[in-house]
């Protein structure tokens, strides 16, 4: 019955004219989504097969208990259903909304694997948890009792989120610390709106100051406050910065106007939907709109700049990738989606420079095939000599992906010891580095990653401070 109230409506908003169309009332649409919303999600939790090997939980890294909260979504039974979804997720709103589930549990789905399309579980999950902000179950962060220990949060992302919302509920004092004017790393600047509406993480945010959580932002550890003065504040600090470091194209004409970085673009983008004054979106340097604009990258970040840049009224939108579609890093049901946008993909290339001059008009493409495989086991990408040919551009996006920033120069912390990639090194199980009292986690531990990953390694790092905080050097040191 909803579905067909969704189609009639959609129906008529095609048939009628495009003014009358238009002033349908916002909450009509939203009250008939919603009950389609509700039917759908119980018919495709009612399809799980509640399998002897559950391989969705298997390859969540949370190890969400999806099987039993799909039963009892099925069942109507939402609020439990929500409870248990949300006990080994800080944020299942929005791991619903951004995870790539086609990698992961959609991915390992038994009927999927059985031919008869995958459970939605991501879908359901957001619609689960939507509901529970709806209809007030998700609780306040009340701890039993206040602790005295504090800790210090480096890091306004979900990893650092996830460890800020355990301690806290446990009573220690939590403050966090970020170099942004907004607090939710790359959830608020870097992915956009499209995909995670941006109130869907202030409400989170909003969450955790009302359960006490202290946020000092616009402050850049290493120069607003040295590392040493935090470490000096609190009885244990969680480093949680996550990777900004845009790997840049090294090839001539790179530093013309128009070569931009992924970053500042989706950052650009999303202060400007939250109404902030952006001088470079506004002039047109960080903005597609009329532009023929050229993302290069294969990654999530490159899906995010193709799918805005369509959104903002670019002329046309080119993808290039140096391998081909089964060998790119990013989400499948992402490039099928940019696709069906008009954005076009131009497989096993790469760029070898950019024309223009001052300003670029063009990037020059060198066409590539697969060659042997490298030590990972991926086959290496070879110049195809004499295929070379030049791309007209506008606006080119740089999505390489992103590196650590050297944190023991920029914090002074010569001592604190890193990998050969610059990542901190920190113990896998517990998360602590070479200093007492100091943890990491997220991706300035394994390297760009997932907001899952993230939110895992924040809770497990979380539980670890709360071990050390118990230590008995540790209590006679207060």
């Amino acid at each position: 019955m909803a579905t067909q109230k969704m189609l009639k409506f959609v129906t008529l908003g095609k048939e009628m004219p495009e003014k009358r169309a238009a002033s349908m009332r916002a909450q009509d649409f939203d009250e008939i989504y919603r009950e389609y919303a509700a039917d759908k999600a119980a018919e495709q939790a009612g399809r799980c097969s509640q399998c002897g090997v559950p391989y969705c939980q298997s390859h969540c890294p949370l190890h969400n208990n999806i099987p039993d909260w799909l039963k009892l979504t099925a069942e109507g039974r939402l609020e439990e259903a929500y409870e248990l979804s949300q006990a080994t997720n800080t944020f299942p709103e929005i791991c619903g909304r951004i995870c790539p589930q086609d990698r992961l549990c959609e991915g390992n789905c038994v009927i999927e694997h059985s031919g008869h399309g995958t459970v939605t579980i991501g879908s359901v999950e957001k619609y689960l948890t939507d509901k529970a902000w709806e209809m007030g179950w998700v609780k306040p962060i009340r701890p039993q009792a206040e602790r005295p220990e504090s800790v210090a949060i480096i890091g306004a992302g979900p990893g650092g989120l996830a460890a800020a919302d355990v301690l806290r509920r446990k009573g220690v004092q939590v403050t966090v610390y970020d170099r942004y004017d907004r607090a939710g790393g790359l959830m608020t600047y870097g992915i956009p709106g499209f995909k995670l509406e941006k109130p869907v993480v202030m409400q989170r945010i909003e969450q955790l100051e009302l359960g006490g959580v202290n946020f000092v932002l616009n402050c850049a550890v290493g120069v607003d406050l040295s590392f040493d003065a935090i470490r000096g504040q609190h009885d244990a600090v969680l480093i949680a910065t996550g990777v900004y470091k845009s790997r840049d194209i090294e090839a001539p004409g790179v530093g013309a106007a128009g070569v931009v970085k992924a970053l500042d673009y989706l950052t650009a983008s999303n202060r400007q939907s939250f109404g902030d004054e952006v001088a470079d979106f506004d002039s047109g340097e960080l903005n597609a709109s009329g532009k023929r604009v050229v993302v290069i990258g294969g990654g999530d970040t490159a899906m995010d700049c193709v799918r805005t840049a369509v959104r903002q009224g670019a002329l046309s939108v080119k993808c290039l990738y140096r391998r081909d579609r089964a060998n790119m890093p990013g989400s499948q049901r992402e490039v099928a989606n940019a696709e069906e946008e008009g954005v076009e993909f131009v497989w096993l290339s790469a760029p070898k420079g950019f024309t223009g001059g001052v300003e670029v008009d063009g990037v020059m493409v060198q066409k590539m095939r697969l060659g042997a495989p490298d030590a990972t086991g991926r086959q290496s990408p070879e110049v195809i000599e004499g295929a070379d040919y030049v791309e007209p551009a506008d606006l080119v996006i740089q999505a390489l992906g992103f590196e650590p920033e050297d944190l023991p120069t920029l914090w002074n912390v010569p001592e604190l010891k890193v990998t050969r990639w610059g990542t901190i090194k920190a113990d896998f199980r517990t998360h602590e580095t070479n200093l007492p009292g100091v943890y990491a986690a997220g991706d300035i531990v394994r390297g760009a990653s997932l907001v899952v990953w993230a939110i895992r390694d924040g809770r497990e790092a979380a539980d670890a401070i709360l071990g050390y905080l118990k230590q008995p050097e540790v209590m006679a040191a207060e």
